[in-house]
């Protein structure tokens, strides 16, 4: 009554609005679980609380953009028809074409796209249709485009909008390839190049016979044929027992559906009567009246083709939409059109249009064509019957869309009474829909191509009536109902108000909210009681006990079952009723055990010879017949439940048998699949229930899809469907259709028989024995259809009638309305009730309770009988107003829907409403999705990257350094600025190299800043050293141009043999951006600092010949060839990349190596004339006078010590240590421990004879001791502490270690740069790397003009993957609680009426990383950050720019600890390049001056100003940065609204304790209405206070600001990763209701829920006993979950404080921080169990894997490392069980490691420690045995992102049988473990088959 207005959908709350009223609802039902979907949980029905209106109307404007934006695209060419005899045939639905939202979509719209076509139009378009997002997208009512997972769904719009461009960013386009250097070369680096792989390993796995793998048993078992994943063979199996006939006839139907080409449809394939209905649709509006079956889709697609290709003509753009009445419908016909056109569709149920031109999102005269199928449904308040008067008729006629109507019979009543009658129906149709009804004359083509099935009349007889049962029962419902009465507080006016017009809606919610009462429950309970009830009388009391239980087992597996007092109402009645009813078929069939009935049976799992204890034993017909005979005798079941049974039997053995059985009610629909579960005579029937939307046992789009899906390709054989499967459902294969309840209107009946359309099928109609209302229908449907038919061909004249009130006009006279004049959005009567129960729903709401307006209704008696009405609404206590009375009116109805008119417009006025009358969600008007369609990440978010140029300060620009070009030097001075390098060390390192540096000075055109010089940097140089650099300024220098070319040439020659780029001075480019240079300086300080540069040093360096040999400059392996880095120790050398990927098949075989080292042969080195060639002479001559023969020269030995030398053999560097005069070629080749080498080379000269093709001469030569030169390195990380050699737990004695090389002089060149001058300059990068970003740093502060210093500032525009000694981590998290703190504030303020949701998405606004990220570009901080671990290679010098390749990552062993080289060998530790993969921020380019910055990182950066500059001058400081950067949050006082005055009832005021509350918190409250409200809940009904949401919103951000503040200043030296862990545990919610129940602040909270009372009760015995745990504190990682409303208190009294003391952010803290005492501290903090074991099993590169499944409202949570379960928890809350069971893993793994440990202590001695890795054992046995490597091959990788798995095969090729076996290990988590499991399965078959003799050699 009170709450019915608005028909249709117009008053239905909440998500309601945007769904479709017209669905079957006629039985509203809770808790019967699905046969249609085995996997589905009734838990799942998400909570409605999400907005349906924001992302769909994004999704809409986009779709509108798109059109507007598009340029009329050229007609596609027709191309070649594909003749057709019936129209094509549909295929299935594609699922992954449909986007389907987190909640229920129940609307639903499609998008189909413009596919333009270029010659080979037809296969572009089919390789568009393959890509997921293409053509048709669906958009959901029900929250189609709402946030998911973080991301909105996404709606395919035709690529519109190009890539932005922007000056600031290159694109990210993949980085430019390095050349070419050789397949094998390539292949040798990259373990992922596996497509190549696998073909050259092809050849391999023809000869394999089979492999070897472990059982489950652990056991090596060998099997045949190749390797398949465990669950593909388990399917396998399965599918070969099953006898797979389905499987393959399902197969063949879908390879012939993907053999058929999608036809494209062209008007000559239609038929002839289609024909003729399309030319009069071109013309005119027309209702096609034809047949189901008959093809009208294919009419309407050809309609669009035509207007579209019209339209193009014109130049213009064509907008369609196509409306349906059901959801699936959307699906169904979107496929059709998309397969058949390519044209743009708007697809979508008429209830998303209706909304959509209220809201004026689309405006009628936007369409061009309207097609709405099954047209009948227009009438009454019907969504398409508004949309034609509301919308149409209301539109100029000549901007009216054309109009398209389908139907299979335009009247949809239960008949009609005579032809006139009819005609009258018929033309009130076509003059709502503005058309005319068209149908065929000559059926004899129609009767050709649409078969029509035979009709059976199946009587049955009258049930027996259950009296007794049935009214014990109905008593049943009585006393509930008094029961929900008695507990409301409500007069029966407030509750029919509040019930009527949301009930539907307020079922629907019973899943995923929370109710306050019984009464909430009993409204939910009478609906069950119903249900049952109609089960007992229609189907018999055995199927009405199974409809009892299975609601019971519903609600008991509902998880809020424990403390909700509805739940438990409900369950106690339920036990009664199924106690009443139990009952059993017969006695040899007693029923199955309870559990087993939890599950709907599918009926996929029955087949007759799987029969389960409990089952009919027999599955004849005859016994079957006795059984159910007898159960119809006792009333156990029905005749006509018999009767069905009876009708399916005869279908026994009809081929491809495909039935729909039709019921009236949901009940009915899903309990008749149990029951044939239960007789395995029906075991040849696979059953399943369809049913609709608008009921609470909903099945959503996607599972009814999915049925479908299955009934279309067999899967399922029998649908029991309501009358969803009647209207439009095409199932071509059906061929039985049942009426098991009789259709209630002539339509129904047409449609359903339509539904049968194979040729030859049956349509049953079973009635009941004398009923004649059944036969009255029976034969008045068979008439009606003739009548109408004959009218549509005929028309009977009705001009005596014109102007009467049976020809009804279309109503456009204006209800009453409001019109927002902006936009054109529109609410009249018909919608308000339904826009404001969606406002209510809208509204922050927790799920203790459920917003919803309120409607008290008076009665006014009038003289003369008549009453009038008037209505009094009361909206919730967080809406801007509360109450609003409305107009006195002449019905409930009416008055209901004034008030909510008025209270629509008061809305908008105040902003609640935007300007297209939606809800204001706080996200402001006009704001455009962040989304792109190909799936990349989105802005601001930290896998958004993008190429910027890195900065250069401006002081460094200096046009002095392009001087001295080109020959012609000036004689005039230059004025430069000399600063020397100053290196302190501190600590010692037993490196004499560490210490005997050169001395520096750099020269710059400008005076730094004086902050730069007072910096002093850490080089981490050694272990056990560090040096502190600093520049110190010595002075102005004149130098002229003569000489400034000279310091130039050394610059380059020098930095070019550090950073190892191979220029020449004479022709390298200078960049005037970055000028300065490097210069070396003697040791003694001179009063003119010009005299300070080494000239002697400079002029040597500069004029020597020896840059002439190529050897001797940078790179020499480019010109050698060989493509190896040329400074010494690299471990390359050996080939042991190769090696290890088994990639360098090809090469030649070398006795030790297995293959050779890429090393260039010595004679390519003698070829070239680098080194004289050389005759045995006088040597002993030059011996005795202590000189050396070098390779081109002769040198003192004495001269040598300190100097660089170039080995001519490999073009490798090294330091010389010494001359080992006790040592020379001769001397025997000494042997490593553990070389497992076939070969002792027999002396030095015999192993560069061997190895490289030297014949030394001087073989009595003394050799060189000596030490590779390394790179040059970042120094700037503090590489030793964390080095990987500790991590790996190798010795430490081994990391001091000083490999040297003994090598032979005469292939040494002496190298012009001293080794003390080059290890002095490997420190200028790291130098100037930091001098650079301190230059920029003073920069930008200059810009912020606010004093702060210039190392704090750097310190923000760090980030922690430079891995430096400082990163903005620790102020970013300051900066972030400032920033929100002070953006909260001024929100709350500035909007007195926001409600907190609005207030929330407006700080979003703000604050979010994207909005960050977009005022950092605009202030260009990209130039400004250092994002990138600094890597000199990458690093570009002035002159001396980066050649990028890919050996140009860094390899990083200790500075001065190289591998040997030459002849001491090293270790070979075999360590894979694909591991050594680029950091974070480096990339492979063209260029140093591009780097990748994440979007976050800028975001970041802003909020690490925000809070350097608030450490550096509170809060004025970080304002003024805010205002700079482009946040505006300061408040003018004057703008400051006065404290808004409480008006609260004194007995509220007496109520609440205010003594106790406020000595609790130790002040009095000025103003007590704000203490208030601090505790009033939303559940708590209104009187004049309004809840705690707004202050809790302005408390959360104050608390986490003050508590921030106070550990960041309390906590200065802590990493910022354990701040963070520090501020986690103390901002969270668990943790502030902990101190909320310990200082018992939760007895004054303000509530109206019986749920959130139990709740408190129990969280608060629960922290009694954490406390009651010795030295427990759990700062928020308790065993129990606290319920949010205790931390919201906690906020909102801090937020009330805040107001009260006059916004003095000081007293909070004062009163907070004794709260909060005791406060979290390094000590304290616990770690998050879940956290602690992701750490631990990344560290260990385990596979961590979470599997949860609930049992009732049990979740279980089971934790899996490496595949193997090691934790498991169980808990109500799933997210409680999974820390717990990670809790229970940790305590397990660290059980395991101590065990482990003592086994190790064990074993100690005899592994020394060291730990044996299974590959490198299998290389030294291939080594040993002169096999080529392993070979590895990667046979799967599948899982997900969190928890990949790798599966490995190995095999070796023995030289004497050839290949082993292959050997499969077990799936890993990394591929090293994975290497390493098959490798052990290959060493166990290797000792099998291979074992050792004693002598070494093999069997």
């Amino acid at each position: 009554m009170a709450g019915g207005g608005g028909g249709g959908a117009g008053e239905q709350a909440a998500v309601a609005y945007w769904y479709d009223a017209c669905e079957d609802g006629a039985s509203l039902l809770c808790g019967i679980d699905f046969a249609a979907s085995a996997d589905f949980d009734p838990g799942l029905i998400p909570a409605m609380d999400t907005g349906a209106d924001d992302g769909f109307v994004a999704e809409i404007d986009r779709i509108l953009e798109s059109i507007n934006a598009e340029s009329s695209p050229a007609p596609p060419p027709p191309p070649e028809p594909v003749p057709v005899a019936s129209p094509p045939e549909l295929p299935m639905l594609d699922q992954q074409l449909q986007v389907v939202s987190a909640p229920v979509p129940n609307n639903a719209v499609a998008v189909m796209e413009v596919v333009q076509r270029g010659s080979n139009g037809v296969e572009a378009a089919r390789k568009e249709r393959r890509r997921e997002s293409h053509g048709c997208a669906a958009v959901n009512g029900g929250g189609g485009g709402e946030w998911r997972d973080g991301k909105r769904s996404r709606l395919a719009s035709g690529g519109v909008g190009g890539p932005r461009q922007d000056w600031r960013r290159r694109p990210m386009l993949p980085p430019p390839q390095p050349p070419s250097r050789g397949w094998d070369d390539r292949c040798g680096r990259r373990d992922f190049d596996r497509v190549r792989k696998r073909d050259r390993d092809e050849h391999h796995r023809r000869e394999a016979r089979g492999f070897w793998e472990r059982d489950r048993g652990g056991k090596m078992v060998f099997r045949p044929g190749s390797w398949e994943q465990e669950s593909d063979r388990e399917a396998k199996r399965a599918r070969t027992q099953d006898g797979g006939s389905m499987e393959k006839k399902a197969e063949a139907d879908r390879t012939g559906a993907a053999q058929r080409e999608k036809p494209v449809v062209a008007e000559e394939h239609a038929r002839q009567y289609q024909l003729e209905v399309l030319e009069q649709a071109k013309s005119r509006n027309t209702i096609a009246f034809l047949e189901t079956g008959a093809g009208k889709t294919l009419i309407a697609v050809l309609l669009i083709k035509s207007v579209c290709d019209k339209m193009l003509k014109e130049n213009k753009k064509m907008l369609a939409v196509f409306l349906v009445p059901k959801v699936p419908l959307v699906y169904q016909q979107a496929e059709v059109i998309r397969d058949r056109t390519g044209y743009r569709v708007l697809v979508m149920t008429a209830q998303i249009l209706l909304n959509i031109l209220r809201h004026s999102i689309i405006k009628m005269d936007a369409i061009h064509l309207l097609i709405l199928d099954e047209c009948h449904h227009a009438v009454k308040k019907h969504p398409y019957s508004l949309v034609m008067s509301e919308f149409y008729h209301t539109t100029p006629k000549e901007k009216r869309p054309a109009v398209f109507g389908m139907t299979a019979s335009p009247v949809n009543l239960k008949g009609v009474t005579s032809q006139e009658d009819c005609a009258i129906k018929i033309r009130n149709l076509e003059s709502k829909l503005d058309s005319v009804v068209c149908t065929i004359k000559d059926r004899k083509e129609l009767e050709k191509h649409v078969p029509m099935p035979s009709e059976v009349v199946v009587q049955y007889d009258k049930a027996a009536t259950l009296w007794s049962l049935h009214e014990q029962i109905k008593q049943m419902e009585g006393t509930v109902e008094e029961a929900a009465l008695s507990s409301s507080k409500r007069t029966k006016w407030q509750f029919m108000g509040a019930r009527d017009a949301g009930s539907r809606d307020e079922l629907r919610l019973v899943y995923g909210v929370s109710e306050r009462t019984e009464s909430d429950g009993a409204a939910n309970l009478i609906q069950k009681l119903r249900a049952i009830n109609y089960a007992l009388g229609e189907l018999g009391q055995w199927c009405a006990y199974k409809v009892a239980l299975s609601f019971l087992t519903a609600l008991q597996n509902d998880e809020r079952a424990n403390y909700q007092v509805d739940v438990k109402f409900q369950e106690c009645y339920l036990k009664k009723v199924v106690d009443l009813l139990h009952c059993q078929l017969t006695e040899g069939a007693a029923m199955k055990s309870e559990t087993d009935d939890i599950e709907m049976q599918n009926a996929e799992k029955h087949t007759t010879n799987e029969l389960e204890e409990g089952e009919l034993p027999d599955s004849h017909g005859e016994h079957v017949d006795e059984v159910i005979g007898a159960a119809v005798a006792d009333g156990k079941v029905t005749p006509r439940v018999q009767a069905l049974i009876k009708i399916l039997l005869k279908y026994q053995h009809t081929e491809d048998f495909r039935a729909i059985i039709f019921v009236e009610r949901v009940v009915t629909a899903l309990v008749l699949p149990k029951v044939f579960a239960e007789l395995p005579s029906l075991g040849f029937v696979r059953c399943a229930s369809l049913i609709g939307h608008n009921n609470n046992q909903e099945m959503r789009a996607c599972q009814m899809q999915d049925t479908i899906s299955k009934f279309r390709d067999g899967r399922v054989t029998l649908l029991v469907a309501t009358s969803v499967a009647e209207e439009g459902l095409d199932i071509r294969q059906c061929n039985v259709v049942i009426r098991f309840d009789l259709a209630k209107t002539v339509l129904a009946y047409i449609q359903s028989r339509g539904r049968a359309r194979k040729p030859g099928s049956d349509y049953i109609l079973m009635l009941e024995r004398g009923n004649i209302s059944h036969e009255t229908f029976l034969r008045n449907a068979r008439n009606s259809e003739e009548t109408l038919r004959k009218e549509a061909m005929e028309r009977t004249d009705l001009s005596h009638l014109d102007g009467t009130s049976v020809l009804s006009s279309v109503d456009t006279s204006p209800d009453s309305m409001y019109q927002v004049e902006s936009t054109g959005a529109v609410v009249s009567l018909n919608s308000a009730v339904g826009l404001i129960h969606f406002y209510c729903s809208q509204l922050p709401s927790d799920r203790y309770s459920i917003l919803r307006p309120e409607f008290i209704m008076q009665k006014y008696e009038k003289t003369g009988g008549s009453v009038e009405y008037s209505c009094k609404l009361q909206l919730p206590c967080n809406a801007p107003f509360e109450k609003l009375e409305g107009p006195i009116c002449s019905s409930i109805r009416l008055a209901q829907q004034a008030v909510c008119l008025a209270a629509c417009k008061k809305l908008h006025e105040m902003g609640a409403f935007t300007d297209m009358l939606l809800p204001d969600r706080g996200s402001g008007e006009g704001e455009k999705a962040e989304q792109n369609d190909e799936g990349e990440p989105l802005p601001g978010t930290a896998r958004h990257r993008e190429f910027y140029p890195e900065g250069v300060a401006d002081i460094l620009r200096g046009e002095w350094i392009l001087s001295g070009r080109g020959g012609c030097q000036s004689s005039q001075f230059i004025k430069l600025y000399m600063y020397s390098v100053n290196c302190v060390n501190t600590g010692t390192s037993k490196d004499p190299f560490v210490t005997q540096l050169s001395n520096f000075a750099i020269i710059f055109g400008n005076e730094l800043d004086a902050e730069v010089l007072s910096t002093t940097m850490d080089l981490f140089v050694a272990r056990t050293m560090i040096t502190k650099a600093s520049l110190v300024f010595r002075g102005k220098i004149e130098i002229t141009e003569s000489q400034l070319v000279l310091l130039k040439s050394f610059h380059v020659r020098l930095m070019s043999i550090v950073l190892d780029v191979d220029v020449d001075p004479s022709s390298t480019p200078w960049d005037p951006a970055k000028a300065y240079l490097f210069v070396p300086v003697v040791a003694d300080k001179c009063t003119d600092p010009l005299r300070e540069i080494d000239w002697t040093l400079v002029n040597s360096i500069v004029n020597t010949d020896a840059w002439n040999n190529p050897l001797q400059r940078a790179r020499p392996d480019v010109y050698l060839g060989t493509n190896e880095r040329t400074l010494g120790g690299d471990r390359r050398e050996y080939g042991f990349g190769k090696l290890r990927h088994g990639t360098a098949f090809g090469q030649k075989s070398h006795p030790t190596y297995g293959i050779r080292g890429a090393i260039a042969e010595f004679d390519i080195v003698q070829a070239s004339g680098l080194v004289p060639a050389r005759e045995r002479g006088h040597f002993n001559d030059y011996q005795n006078q202590g000189k050396l023969f070098m390779a081109d020269s002769c040198w003192d030995a004495k001269d040598l010590a300190g100097m660089v030398v170039t080995a001519a053999h490999s073009g490798k560097r090294f330091y010389v240590d010494c001359i080992c005069y006790n040592m020379n070629s001769e001397n025997s080749f000494p042997r490593k421990e553990g070389y497992l080498g076939p070969l002792e080379y027999s002396s030095y000269a015999d192993y560069y004879k061997q190895k490289y093709g030297v014949e030394l001469i001087y073989r009595k030569q003394p050799l060189i001791r000596a030490r590779g030169v390394s790179y040059c390195k970042n120094l700037l990380s503090p590489r030793f502490e964390h080095s990987e050699a500790a991590r790996e737990g190798e010795f430490s004695e081994n990391l001091d270690k000083t490999y040297y090389v003994y090598l032979p002089p005469e292939l040494c060149l002496v190298h012009p740069l001293p080794g003390s001058l080059v290890r002095g300059a490997q420190r200028l990068p790291s130098i100037m790397r930091r001098v650079e970003s301190m230059l920029l740093a003073i920069q930008l502060k200059d810009i912020i003009d606010y004093p702060v210093p210039a190392t704090k500032i750097l310190e923000a525009l760090t980030a922690a993957s430079c891995q430096e000694t400082f990163c903005y981590e620790r102020a970013e998290l300051l900066g972030d609680a400032y920033l929100k703190w002070v953006v909260s504030r001024f929100l709350f303020l500035k909007f007195p009426q926001k409600h907190e949701g609005q207030l929330t998405r407006m700080r979003q606004k703000m604050v979010s990383n994207i909005v960050l990220y977009g005022y950092a570009l605009q202030k260009n901080l990209q130039s400004y950050i250092q994002a990138d671990r600094f890597a000199p290679s990458r690093w570009a010098a002035p002159g001396v720019l980066p050649v990028f390749d890919e050996e140009s990552r860094e390899y990083e062993p200790s500075i001065f600890d190289e591998e040997p080289t030459g002849c001491e060998l090293q270790k070979n530790s075999y360590d894979d390049y694909a591991e050594n993969m680029q950091e974070d921020g480096e990339i492979e380019g063209d260029s140093s001056c591009y780097r990748v910055l994440s979007s976050k990182t800028l975001a970041d950066v802003v909020e690490a100003l925000i809070g350097v500059y608030y450490v550096a001058g509170g809060k004025i400081a970080a304002n003024h940065l805010m205002k700079w950067i482009g946040i505006d949050a300061e408040l003018d006082p004057q703008e400051i609204p006065p404290p808004k005055p409480y008006n609260i009832p004194e007995s509220i005021m007496r109520s609440i304790d205010f003594d106790t509350l406020e000595g609790v918190l130790d002040i009095k409250f000025q103003n007590k209405g704000l203490l208030v409200e601090a505790i009033t809940h939303a559940s708590r009904p209104s009187s004049g206070v309004s809840c705690y949401q707004r202050l809790e919103f302005v408390g959360d951000a104050v608390l986490d600001h003050l508590i921030t503040r106070h550990l960041f200043f309390t906590y200065t030296d802590l990493p910022p990763g354990r701040l963070t862990d520090l501020r986690a545990a103390a901002v969270n919610n668990e943790n502030f209701a902990r101190v909320a129940v310990k200082h018992k602040l939760h007895v004054h909270l303000r509530h109206g829920s019986s749920a959130l009372e139990t709740q408190i009760r129990e969280f608060v015995k629960d922290v009694q006993e954490e406390l009651l745990k010795p030295g427990f504190n759990s700062f928020g990682l308790g065993d129990c979950k606290a319920p949010k409303v205790l931390g919201d208190i906690f906020e909102s009294i801090a937020g009330a404080i805040f107001l009260d003391s006059g916004y003095d952010t000081s007293v909070v803290w004062k009163v907070f921080q004794p709260l909060l005492h005791p406060m979290v501290t390094p000590e304290t903090l616990p770690m998050h169990p879940v956290r602690e074991l992701q750490e631990r099993c990344q560290q260990q590169a385990e596979g961590l894997e979470y599997k949860a499944s609930r049992a009732g409202n049990v979740a279980t949570v089971e934790v899996f490392v490496d595949g193997v379960q090691i934790g498991v928890a169980q808990n109500p809350q799933k997210k409680m069980a999974q820390k717990l069971a990670a809790r229970n893993a940790l305590v397990v793994l660290k059980e395991k490691e101590t065990a482990a440990k003592k086994d190790d202590e064990k074993d100690g001695e005899k592994k020394n420690g060291t730990q044996m890795f299974t590959r490198q054992t299998l290389n030294d046995i291939c080594l040993r045995r002169q096999w080529p490597m392993p070979h590895y091959r990667c046979v799967n990788e599948g899982g997900p992102a969190h928890a990949k798995r790798f599966v490995y095969a190995v095999r070796v090729n023995t030289s004497g049988r050839g290949w082993t076996d292959e050997c499969i290990g077990e799936p890993m988590p990394s591929v090293k473990k994975a290497k390493d499991s098959a490798a052990v399965l290959l060493l166990e078959l290797l000792n099998r088959d291979y074992p050792d003799k004693p002598d070494g050699k093999q069997s």
